[in-house]
């Protein structure tokens, strides 16, 4: 039996987050290290442009914006929509593949939220002539579902558009969350982008997809898997690596899958203080999130505008949220902490480092708030 403190400790420990990774000096190895901890992690969360520069900051030391920003800009790695539906920040080699494995998942969303709407459409037509549009010149969804419109004009742009998006690999591009820069969601097709990018051998197959993400979400149900990815089936996937693999129970009898050789730090390991970011995974890889966030707490996440805030980590279990808001003069981290607060000099001491990340040459403020 694993306990809930010991599920927590053996995550932490996968997604980076009990000891960061130092990044080398020399150019190259840094590259490779910062595509390394992507692929690792299979992916950050990107529903918004920015967050995965906070994320990989959380979890590499001396990691600078220009590290992932140069990556974004010469298509070492790609924003497109893969598990459960959201963009992912994902590599060059792991984008074709991991969007062929969830392809079954944008395939029901688009049914569920626009097959009305979609009645009577040829699909493989809609994105023929989408793929032929979007390649010729990126396009935001609004330009797309308008051009598209001439050709179906009995049928809502906004679904042409999202027919498109479900059924051919569209990738955003530069200067889309490029560090320090602004751009439109301008998309175009992976294969166009990113050429004859060699795919990942692992993900070849779907017991390849959950191996890779035991490696960083581990030890797990198959309902984790199934809501981490948003497919269905993973029990019987879990039953096919189950000789491969080890089982544990929680403590609550559920039986949870695990890789022989990844790490399960004991329960009484320390865990730093570490702000997550916005849309984090760790947050969102889980059936059962407990291991990392008391359910009467997550629902705070939950905000009517969408945006789910940054987490504030102590004691390895989330205790509240931040915030950043900036002017041209100064940065404010604002820390909302979920009851009375502790180990408050160790937040503010990694709210300063933030600060110090994202925005050097400003002046910076630290703001505690109690949630009740």
């Amino acid at each position: 039996m694993l306990s809930q403190r010991a599920l927590n400790r053996a995550l932490l420990s996968r997604q980076l987050l009990l000891d960061r990774v130092d990044l080398p000096d020399e150019a190259g190895s840094r590259r490779a290290a910062v595509i390394a901890a992507i692929e690792h992690l299979v992916g950050l969360q990107a529903q918004a442009p920015f967050p995965p520069y906070y994320g990989l900051w959380s979890r590499l030391g001396r990691f600078r914006p220009d590290d992932l920003a140069e990556l974004i800009t010469d298509r070492s790695v790609v924003r497109i929509a893969l598990m459960r539906g959201t963009i992912h920040l994902v590599s060059a080699r792991d984008c074709l593949p991991l969007r062929r494995l969830v392809q079954p998942v944008l395939d029901r969303g688009l049914r569920g939220t626009f097959g009305k709407q979609l009645a009577g459409v040829d699909p493989a037509a809609v994105a023929a002539a989408g793929r032929r549009l979007v390649e010729s010149q990126p396009m935001t969804f609004s330009q797309l579902g308008d051009a598209l419109a001439g050709h179906w004009p009995d049928h809502p742009p906004a679904a042409l558009a999202q027919a498109v998006r479900a059924h051919v690999p569209l990738v955003q591009v530069p200067p889309r969350a490029v560090w320090g820069r602004a751009g439109q969601s301008l998309h175009t097709s992976a294969e166009h982008w990113l050429g004859q990018a060699d795919p990942h051998p692992e993900l070849d197959t779907l017991p390849g997809l959950v191996t890779r993400y035991l490696g960083a979400f581990g030890p797990a149900t198959a309902r984790d898997v199934a809501a981490w990815s948003g497919l269905t089936g993973m029990r019987s996937v879990m039953e096919q690596l189950r000789p491969s693999l080890v089982t544990f129970r929680d403590e609550q009898g559920a039986e949870l899958f695990d890789l022989p050789s990844s790490a399960r730090p004991g329960e009484d390991v320390p865990a730093p203080v570490r702000l997550a970011a916005e849309f984090d995974n760790l947050l969102l890889a889980h059936a059962d999130r407990s291991r990392v966030v008391h359910p009467d707490h997550l629902k705070r996440f939950y905000t009517i505008n969408g945006i789910f805030p940054g987490s504030v980590l102590i004691d390895g279990f989330v205790a509240g949220m931040w915030r950043l808001a900036r002017t041209k003069s100064t940065a404010t981290i604002t820390v909302e902490l979920f009851g009375p607060a502790r180990a408050r000099d160790q937040v503010a001491e990694e709210a300063e480092r933030l600060l110090a990340f994202c925005a050097p040459g400003t002046a910076h403020d630290i703001r505690f708030r109690s949630m009740t």
